[in-house]
């Protein structure tokens, strides 16, 4: 893989973060952990995943309802 190819993963996915979490505010809902995950970029070609993070049982009852 290459590194141009890495850098266009990782900025997809700060884009898809930003996306997510502007749909997320539309919708009242706030991950505050939301991210990219450290350990995927920390590879030597990175291939990040997004970090979902923790939140509370009612933000956790607002998502489920959103996305049902």
């Amino acid at each position: 893989m290459t590194a141009r190819h890495s850098a266009f993963c990782v900025e997809e996915a700060e884009e898809v973060v930003k996306e997510l979490r502007a749909a997320l505010a539309k919708a009242g809902i706030t991950l505050p952990s939301l991210g990219l995950d450290p350990v995927s970029l920390a590879r030597e070609a990175p291939c990040p995943l997004v970090e979902l993070g923790r939140c509370s049982v009612e933000t956790a009852r607002r998502l489920a309802g959103v996305v049902a």
